[in-house]
């Protein structure tokens, strides 16, 4: 079976085209994707069966090999740099724990930078 990567893919049409390791192009329709990858990203290495459709080279039964590192990952903060941010928001939250102890809730502005902090370290640690 062929092996190449996605040149191009768009999930709201349905299709793309694969670069196959000779260099030919090979259509890429989103019902010939396995179940679980309904969208793949640009540099996906697929393994698939060509078959001649209509308007050239089409992909079939494909199978993911590789995918690309997300962006989110290349860009996200040194490890280092994480432990201490964590170690900051556990102080933040030993605070805000303190106060729910004592039937208080934190005030909205402060809940607000609270929350929006927590979804920033979730999106940094799950990159």
């Amino acid at each position: 079976m062929p092996i190449g990567k996605v040149k191009w893919f768009d999930a709201d049409r349905g299709f793309g085209f694969l670069a196959t390791d000779d260099g030919r192009e090979v259509f890429l329709h989103a019902s010939a994707l396995p179940a679980d990858h309904k969208e793949v990203k640009p540099g996906t290495r697929m393994e698939f069966g060509i078959a001649d459709g209509k308007r050239g080279a089409q992909a079939l039964s494909v199978r993911v090999i590789d995918t690309p590192p997300s962006v989110a990952r290349a860009a996200r903060k040194p490890a280092d740099d994480m432990a201490a941010i964590t170690e900051d928001l556990i102080k933040v939250l030993d605070q805000v724990s303190n106060g729910l102890r004592r039937g208080r809730y934190p005030e909205k502005g402060s809940a607000t930078k609270v929350a929006s902090m927590l979804r920033r370290v979730a999106d940094d640690l799950d990159a």
